[in-house]
């Protein structure tokens, strides 16, 4: 289905004025939301058209900008050394209770939303895949799916570097899906198993997938960027949130030309 995706609003949290970005079906209805978190470079390109694929399944898509308390309403950095050392500076400066409180914005703000059906889910890339994990813990998100979750096995999100992340793992009572690459230095084979053993000792309702695949082979820019796997995940992404989520309650309508449309 066609969207809108040149809407925006900023939402009130304990840390300042948050802008976030908002991808919606232009067909009337009601839709389900995702909460979709980005990489460390905030709304790039990227982050912009893989909500716009997910508005196009049928969701209504909130993108906030992670680091709204440094940097002005806007901002996108860099897929470069500087923009990644910017982005790295901010994910451990700021607190961890500051990406809680935004989690909590966006999620009400999608309860809240008259297209939206109060059915709730998120997703991540990268520092985004680690956000996701922990929105996941709030309650009424039914469906959560992390891309290449950095920084989970070594505690290594926000000031001070000692999140809780997985010591918090039996909070989250929605379905979770985690997906890595094998060649993602950043999450090597014995992080992956740390989180594996950490998300099976909890009781978390979980899928697990690994793949051949660089980190960040998701993006659609750079030479990491592998489309046939990204395709795959896609529709496993799809799939968790279309079974968990549903579909939204537009009925399909019948053209003149006997064409089924929505």
């Amino acid at each position: 289905m066609t969207i809108k995706d040149n809407e925006s609003i900023d939402l009130p949290t304990p840390t300042g004025p948050m802008r976030t970005h908002l991808f919606r079906p232009t067909a009337p209805g009601r839709y389900p939301g995702i909460l979709l978190y980005s990489e460390i470079f905030q709304v790039t390109g990227p982050i912009r058209r893989t909500a716009a694929l997910l508005a196009g399944h049928g969701f209504v898509v909130a993108v906030p900008e992670i680091y709204h308390e440094f940097e002005p309403a806007g901002t996108v950095l860099a897929y470069d050394q500087a923009g990644a050392d910017r982005g790295n500076t901010l994910k451990t400066t700021k607190e961890l209770l500051a990406y809680d409180d935004d989690a909590r914005a966006v999620l009400a703000f999608l309860r809240s939303d008259g297209q939206c059906t109060g059915k709730l889910g998120a997703m991540g890339i990268c520092i985004g895949g680690h956000l996701a994990f922990r929105a996941a813990m709030n309650p009424g998100v039914a469906a959560t799916v992390c891309f290449y979750a950095t920084d989970l096995h070594k505690r290594g999100l926000g000031k001070g570097m000692k999140d809780d992340s997985l010591a918090r793992a039996g909070e989250i009572k929605g379905e979770l899906m985690m997906l890595w690459g094998r060649q993602d230095p950043h999450v090597p084979a014995e992080g992956r198993a740390h989180n594996y053993a950490a998300l099976a000792s909890a009781g978390v309702p979980f899928t697990w997938h690994e793949f051949n695949g660089a980190h960040a082979f998701m993006r659609d820019e750079g030479y990491r960027y592998d489309p046939e796997l990204a395709l795959q995940c896609y529709q496993l992404a799809l799939g968790v949130f279309r079974r968990k989520l549903g579909e939204g309650d537009l009925p399909a309508a019948n053209t003149a030309a006997g064409e089924t449309r929505h």
